[in-house]
């Protein structure tokens, strides 16, 4: 069904500089682990084996992540610390990683649009890796729309209630209440005035997406801040059939800013890493 998740990761982190001057802001510890290493996992826990990544400058830290590294583990081989390796050898071993450069930086839309290359002409999943959602009693959020796109074969985007003064940070959406955690969309605005939002439940950064949304992005103008924005191709998308809103079950931390990643440091380390579980 779903085979291949996009990972948009050519942006800058202006949000963690000087950190992110040399650094990739996917490859910001969470106690022991980067983000994106996070999200590959809930990727491979969905069912989905192949990663896309669109990477920028000075992000070749990425792919050095998901590759062998001889002289470290010739070094490490036979003692205890190999076994912090599990994780990613795990991943390098049940998934493949394939990459295309993102040369201007014009908004999540034109992100996704560049890794079409990499997807071709299927359904596909996208995470952002700077959004970090967990789920410690069941389910992770990527395996859970998977199932409801088995279901309504549609695009989907996940969603949770923000509070009205942080709405004009995020896509926000309107639509026909499906069920008490589906929503059937029928109104979609980029960071919009707390006065002018038409609902509180903000979108996230997991999509599934069907193959028509390259052309709608190929389609769509220059929106909010000057960039191509995924959520007027999406709105587009809706007009023409179908694109569902699910609120999702589990935790969500905006690990793009301090606050958020701070609080998720401590989840994991408080949670994951000090009962064995984070590797």
């Amino acid at each position: 069904m779903i085979k291949k998740c996009l990972f948009p990761a050519a942006g800058y982190g202006t949000r963690f500089l000087p950190v992110t001057k040399a650094m990739p802001k996917e490859m910001l510890p969470i106690v022991n682990k980067p983000l994106i290493q996070f999200g590959v996992e809930e990727a491979l826990a969905a069912g989905i084996p192949d990663m896309a990544i669109v990477t920028g400058r000075n992000k070749r830290a990425i792919e050095d992540h998901f590759d062998i590294s001889y002289e470290l583990e010739n070094q490490i081989q036979g003692t205890d610390k190999e076994d912090y390796l599990r994780g990613i050898r795990h991943l390098m071993s049940h998934c493949s990683f394939s990459y295309t450069r993102q040369v201007e930086m014009k908004g999540l839309g034109h992100a996704i649009l560049t890794g079409r290359r990499l997807i071709g002409d299927e359904p596909f999943a996208v995470v952002l890796a700077d959004d970090l959602c967990l789920n410690l009693e069941g389910d992770g959020v990527l395996s859970q729309m998977v199932q409801l796109y088995k279901q309504f074969r549609c695009s989907i985007v996940a969603v949770q209630e923000v509070p009205r003064e942080e709405i004009h940070k995020y896509g926000v959406i309107a639509g026909e209440m499906i069920r008490d955690d589906i929503f059937r969309v029928n109104s979609m605005v980029e960071k919009p005035k707390a006065e002018d939002a038409p609902s509180n439940l903000a979108i996230i950064g997991r999509y599934i997406l069907t193959p028509d949304i390259f052309e709608l992005i190929e389609q769509t103008e220059p929106g909010k801040g000057g960039e191509i924005q995924i959520t007027d191709a999406l709105m587009k998308q809706a007009q023409r059939g179908c694109v569902l809103a699910y609120k999702f079950k589990g935790k969500r931390y905006d690990c793009g800013s301090t606050e958020g990643f701070i609080q998720a440091t401590q989840f994991c380390y408080e949670q994951l890493y000090s009962k064995g579980l984070l590797y």
